[in-house]
């Protein structure tokens, strides 16, 4: 699914899918990072049915 250029516009852009990565882990929820194909950056998504959710190392 194609993110829409509206959504795109008001998500915070992450340049590298591991700065992303860490500010889902710091959220209260669960949140994963995703590739954007409109920005080619990385965003945050709270939708995660049927993808995996990235665990914080031990």
């Amino acid at each position: 699914m194609r993110t829409r250029l509206s959504i795109c516009a008001k998500k915070k852009r992450y340049l590298t899918e591991e700065d992303a990565l860490v500010a889902a882990l710091r959220a209260d929820f669960p949140l994963r990072p995703y590739h954007c194909d409109r920005c080619q950056k990385f965003h945050l998504t709270s939708r995660t049915k049927g993808k995996r959710i990235p665990r914080p190392a031990d």
